[in-house]
Formats: structure tokens, sequence, C-alpha cells
């Protein structure tokens, strides 16, 4: 990354050894980009506004090139499944990409745009979103996964020290609560081979009326393939359920999905530590 206004000169570039040259700086135009190769590996240069930005032009989740894929906000999405990278550090913002993409380090020098390969880092997890209406959000399907973890204190307290309680679903037993759960869990993301409970995608579930039930969940990307197929399965699930005649599934963005609304058994399969 680098200013236009801040260039350096090439007297103070010693060693070039490690340095490409990958264009002028005249060629591109803010918002333009170039694939090229460093050391016979693709890499996509990029021009938002006067800054420069070097990565790896290869999706970590599936290989795809990144090259027409959508740049808004500092990131780059692949235009295949959605997953988004930050241009400035390569770290996945999005699933389904769990692995961060190679960046270079980028300095302008008499007329050209040169490149080197950045220090590689080991963070995998996207940044927790800190929101008021994310942790709202999150409050909420801990206290229906809690009813599993602890149907019998859930069930039995009369004590009012624990405040999920006053977040239950409403018109939901405990019992319901947990079948409920472990049906969606046969719910399985055909990219990831996780369950949806456990990849964090469903944020509440509750009983509307005796024989309806109502699920908001989200997908790892808004652009997820698999997401009509998902919404489908969970309602056949609920829906085989005695005493449920009626699932409805409510698709929600916000607050946006993270890898940390994972469960740890799910973030040990994906590698994630």
């Amino acid at each position: 990354m680098n200013d236009m206004n801040d260039m350096n000169d090439m007297n103070s570039m010693t060693d070039l050894g490690d340095w490409t040259p990958l264009a002028t700086i005249d060629e591109l135009q803010p918002g333009d980009r170039k694939s090229e190769l460093v050391d016979d590996e693709p890499v996509l240069l990029v021009r938002v506004g006067e800054e420069y930005f070097c990565i790896d032009d290869v999706c970590t989740h599936d290989g795809q090139p990144l090259t027409d894929g959508p740049i808004a906000d500092g990131e780059i999405a692949c235009p295949r499944h959605g997953a988004r990278f930050s241009l400035e550090t390569g770290e996945p913002t999005c699933m389904p990409a769990i692995e961060k993409i190679g960046t270079y380090e980028v300095q302008l020098s008499e007329g050209q745009v040169w490149v080197r390969p950045a220090p590689l880092a080991d963070t995998l997890v996207a940044p927790a979103t800190s929101s008021t209406q994310d942790q709202a959000a999150e409050q909420s399907v801990d206290t229906v996964a809690a009813t599993e973890s602890d149907p019998q204190s859930e069930a039995g307290s009369d004590s009012d020290d624990d405040p999920a309680d006053d977040a239950a679903p409403q018109e939901s037993g405990p019992a319901d609560a947990v079948a409920m759960l472990e049906a969606l869990r046969e719910v399985i993301d055909p990219e990831l081979m996780i369950n949806i409970v456990d990849l964090g995608l469903i944020y509440d579930v509750r009983q509307d009326s005796d024989e309806v039930v109502t699920v908001d969940m989200t997908l790892t990307s808004p652009a997820c393939p698999a997401g009509p197929q998902l919404v489908q399965q969970s309602k056949m699930a609920l829906e085989r359920l005695e005493g449920i005649t009626e699932a409805q599934i409510n698709l929600v963005m916000t607050p946006p999905w993270t890898p940390e609304r994972m469960t740890d058994d799910a973030r040990d399969k994906l590698g994630i530590f």
C-alpha cells in the first residue's frame, strides 16, 4: 500500500533483488486492476483512489481467480462464492474462506509500481462484530443453545440469577428447544461439511403457536450458493418433528455472520485455533 504523493526515490531502494515491477504509475487509473505473475505466481495489482494494493490472485476457498471480483470498502470478493478478503492484510472477512491470501509490499519509484511478498501471518479468523445489535443476536441464539447443554437446570431452576432465563424463547419448553436444535444439526453446509448449528448460522428459534415455529438464520456469505438448499432442509428437518406442522425460516443478513460464531468443535474441524 502507498500514497501517490509519498513516492520513494529509487536511490532509497538499495536492494532491488526482491522487488518486481508490475506496471507504470500512469498505467492504472483509480478503480483499475492488472493481473501479473511474480515468481510464476498469479497476483492482482489494484489501484483504489491514490493507493495501490497487490494480492495473490487466488481465492483460498476454492482456488479460483479473484481477478473480476467486486471491490468495496477495502475488500475484494470472490466472484464465485462471495468470500471476501482485505486488500491490505489479506485476511478473510467473510466465509466460506477461512485462510488469508498472500499480500505484497508496494513501492512507487521512477514512474513504476514495484512489489515484493509481504511477511505471512497465521491469523485465520475474521474480525468480530461488536455492535449492540450483534450482541443481542448472539445472546438470543446462545439462550436457545443453553437448553441443550443444561436442560435440567433450565427446567428446574426458579432463580432469577441467570439473565439468559429471561431471554429464552417463549411458549417453547426446554425439551422442544433441544429437539429443534438437534433436528437442525442434521442440516449440513455442503461446502464446509459442518452442521448449521455448530457453524453459528441459527440466530433464533421460537415457537409462535402450538404447531408453528419460526427460525431466524443466516448464511456464511450473502452469495452462498447453498442458501436455498439450507433453508429448505431446515424447514423439512423441523417439520418432521412431532407437534410441528409448519416451520417458517427467516433468512437474515444482519448482523453479518463471522467465524467467531462457530462452536469449538466446528473450529477444530476447520483447523481454526
